[in-house]
């Protein structure tokens, strides 16, 4: 992967982070259905639900599961609440 081609995720909960780094990409689903974020992806808010699919840079997945949560991607950052 160009390491140009990243942006950065934070995954909030109330009582903590669940993950903050770097990544490649993230897939979700909100009540349209499954999604992806990636770099340089314009001004996005929407709820998730279900899961937070997170791609690594080195390749590996890492998914969450959820029951809803609030997603915003910003300049190349990306915020996911969930359990509000």
């Amino acid at each position: 992967m160009n390491q140009d081609k990243k942006l950065h995720l934070t995954v909030l909960r109330r009582d903590g982070v669940l993950f903050d780094g770097d990544v490649e990409a993230v897939s979700s689903k909100n009540e349209v259905g499954p999604f992806d974020i990636l770099a340089e992806h314009a001004n996005f808010v929407s709820t998730v639900n279900q899961y937070v699919r997170i791609h690594k840079i080195d390749g590996e997945v890492e998914e969450l599961t959820i029951d809803r949560g609030i997603l915003r991607v910003k300049e190349n950052k990306l915020e996911i609440f969930v359990g509000f």
